[in-house]
């Protein structure tokens, strides 16, 4: 420590004194921490530090290495270097197709050229005279250096003046300036990190060769070298992911000891009776997630597992076959959907698949008469129904099951936990199987789901042809594209178009707009009343279609803000061919099932997520014919038309998957945030992926051994408690 920050501190030590505050400590308020004090505490709440322990361990986002820049006598061709420079110069042009950005900086010792091929955006990203970290391969072109793609760090104000050295780089609120960021986070490592309780063992950090929490912590802040902070940052982060982990392997832990179910046993001849009811052959990968839910069903703990699958692998069908197996061994089963339009369907293929079977099967759902619900519930109470198909209303106090051996749950991530915890209530459980068509990054699926046991069906039926897909810019290709729909609908096959929202929030709204020509594939009639709106409205394209593009069409209307009625109505319409058209909302993104509908186009389709239009497409081309989507966009962004071209050159709905999670996050891939699902306080799924597994691989060996239960990890069994405690009571359904 300095003299003067030995000064500094002795002054807020007598300050506190006189005050009557405690000795500084982790667990004291930030605000009398020196370099802090009332009013930047008050500003510093804003990002969730309270106390010093907050500020210790407040993640930067990057850090700046400014110990190893080159000057520009010093660049040797083909050898990483960073350069620190200044834009004076930008420059953009097209040649042959291809456009090219280049900037010009002005650095210690001379000129540096940056260039970019086909990013033509990048001309905007950096303007004159923003200061810049410039890490790449240079060459010597022409007697100038340059450097092809560079990574690029911009250098903010208070980083400009910098000497050599490491600088974090924090996320930072109105009122706090970086510098002033930087000195509070290096008083609190010098003045309280020493006293950082420390949760994990001596005896385990020397063993994995991690550094005590209190280096960590100042490595964080001040650290001499990249690597010094890189391994603080790691150490700090597989804390967050290890107690998280640990939370989840004791969750399973206590379930597999505390729960029992009845065994539901599959024997050769039970399985033939179920094979001889399904009229295709399965896949390979249906046989295997058949095998491994079986062998789950066997047993005399409840089966926990998540079934996931990629738009049209057949997940239902086996889901099907499980129920089956409860059935045979007496007990009922449970297919809960999140829409009625998806549990009536769900229901419609069972009425088919067990036409001639003595199988009782039901339907529950919110729009059933009452006369109708008194005699279903009387039904289920008594075990006459053995197979019930519905929504949430299964999970009403007024559902009385006889003996429940299956809950199958569809689309789960649409339920919340403690709907799904309704089932799973008491010592002895029925086995529960949750599906997903919307495939989940591995990553995701270690935390929001590192309970269950997961199956992946990958393949597709054989004969299933994937989805052409193709993303519209203009009004040529719109064309071209309705006119290849009005082709198909004249040969009888059926079209979706979706819109992202019911109607129109005025005549001419603020997103970009599309004109006549986008939408008909022709030129505009100069209508006054249709020029220069935007399309995002189904009720609005609804009634352009069916009274002018498509007049010679039946064309239908589907949204969430019809009844449950109106909506069964309609799909029933389109089910059966007396529509050839439907526009509709993302009502009909999953479960959707009619195989004569080969056509999709998606307007505004920059609205969506990559996984929500996977999904949108899974819906054509379900049959033998080929299908085809076609993702309408105006927008200029061009990291949209990117993230579109993403769906054109892959059909791999993992694939997309991974790709939608990079651009959005956790919480908008799977829909909707669950309470408890991904409460990490510093990791991130996204960037720190390779150590989620780390810690994943490290809390299954920690509670498989017997460790975690010892004295030496009493601090942080604590710790993983008080993270866990708040979702004990619904910790059966994960």
């Amino acid at each position: 420590m300095s003299t003067g920050g030995e000064r500094q501190f002795r002054r807020a030590a007598a300050f506190r004194y006189n005050l009557g505050v405690p000795e500084l400590s982790p667990s004291t308020s930030v605000e009398f921490l020196r370099t802090v004090g009332p009013q930047r505490a008050a500003l510093l709440s804003r990002l969730g530090i309270f106390t010093v322990e907050d500020l210790l361990l407040f993640m930067p986002r990057d850090v700046l290495d400014l110990t190893k820049t080159t000057r520009i006598e010093g660049l040797i061709e083909g050898t990483v270097q960073t350069v620190r420079g200044v834009v004076v110069d930008r420059d953009s042009r097209v040649s042959r197709g291809r456009s090219m950005v280049g900037i010009l900086l002005k650095a210690d010792g001379g000129y540096l050229r940056c260039v970019w091929f086909n990013q033509p955006y990048m001309f905007r990203k950096y303007e004159p005279d923003a200061v810049l970290l410039v890490t790449g391969q240079p060459k010597l072109r022409d007697g100038r250096w340059e450097i092809s793609h560079p990574q690029i760090q911009r250098l903010e104000q208070d980083d400009q003046q910098a000497g050599p050295g490491i600088l974090p780089r924090y996320p930072l609120t109105e009122g706090i300036s970086m510098h002033e960021m930087r000195r509070m986070t290096r008083a609190a490592a010098e003045d309280c990190a020493d006293q950082m309780t420390d949760p994990i063992p001596a005896s385990f950090r020397t063993t994995h060769q991690w550094p005590s929490r209190a280096e960590a912590c100042r490595g964080l802040h001040a650290a001499a070298s990249v690597e010094e902070y890189e391994r603080s940052r790691k150490r700090l982060l597989l804390d967050d992911l290890l107690e998280f982990q640990l939370g989840l392997a004791q969750r399973r832990r206590l379930r597999l000891e505390q729960q029992t179910s009845v065994p539901l046993p599959a024997d050769a001849r039970i399985q033939a009776r179920i094979a001889r009811l399904f009229p295709f052959e399965w896949t390979a990968g249906q046989k295997q997630g058949l095998a491994e839910i079986l062998g789950d069903l066997a047993r005399p703990r409840p089966m926990h597992r998540l079934l996931q699958a990629d738009v049209g692998a057949g997940k239902t069908a086996v889901a099907i076959a499980a129920m089956l197996v409860a059935v045979a061994n007496k007990k009922q089963a449970v297919l809960m959907a999140p829409t009625e339009v998806l549990a009536r369907q769900h229901f419609e293929t069972l009425e088919k698949l067990l036409a001639e079977s003595s199988v009782e099967r039901r339907l529950l759902a919110g729009s059933i008469a009452p006369a109708q619900r008194k005699t279903t519930l009387a039904e289920i109470e008594s075990g006459r129904a053995q197979i019930i198909v519905g929504t949430q209303a299964l999970i009403q106090e007024s559902v009385r099951f006889h003996e429940l051996g299956l809950v199958v749950i569809d689309e789960q991530h649409k339920f919340g936990v403690e709907q799904r915890a309704r089932f799973t209530q008491g010592a002895v459980v029925p086995h529960l199987l949750v599906m997903t068509a919307t495939p989940i990054p591995r990553t995701l699926c270690l935390t929001a789901f590192g309970d269950l046991d997961i199956t992946i069906i990958r393949d597709l039926p054989p004969g299933r042809q994937p989805v052409s897909t193709h993303v519209v810019t203009d009004a040529a290709s719109a064309k071209k594209a309705w006119d290849f729909v009005r082709t198909k609908l004249a040969e009888r096959r059926q079209t979706y178009v979706i819109c992202p929202r019911v109607e129109a929030a005025s005549s001419v709204e603020a997103s970009p707009t599309i004109s006549d020509a986008h939408i008909s594939g022709g030129k505009s009639d100069g209508a006054k009343t249709d020029t220069g709106k935007t399309w995002s409205s189904a009720e609005t394209l609804y009634e352009r279609l069916r009274t002018r593009e498509l007049v010679d069409f039946r064309v239908g209307l589907l949204h969430g803000r019809l009844s449950t009625e109106a909506r069964s109505e309609v799909m029933d319409q389109f089910r059966q061919h007396e529509l050839d058209v439907l526009v509709a909302t993302s009502v009909i993104e999953v479960g959707v099932d009619v195989p004569t509908a080969t056509q999709m186009i998606v307007y505004h389709a920059e609205q969506f997520g990559l996984s929500q239009l996977h999904q949108f497409r899974g819906r054509v081309g379900r049959g033998k014919v080929q299908g085809f989507c076609f993702l309408f966009t105006k927008s200029p962004d061009p990291d949209a038309l990117s993230r579109l071209n993403t769906l054109e050159q892959t059909t791999d709905g993992f694939a997309v998957a991974e790709a939608d999670f990079q651009l959005r996050g956790h919480g908008d891939v799977l829909g909707t945030r669950q309470h408890g699902q991904t409460s990490l306080k510093r990791a991130d799924l996204i960037r720190d992926a390779q150590m989620v597994e780390t810690a994943r691989a490290l809390a299954s060996s920690i509670i498989d051994s017997g460790q975690f239960d010892t004295p030496e990890f009493l601090t942080l069994r604590r710790l993983v408690h008080e993270r866990f405690s708040k979702l004990e009571e619904t910790t059966q359904a994960g």
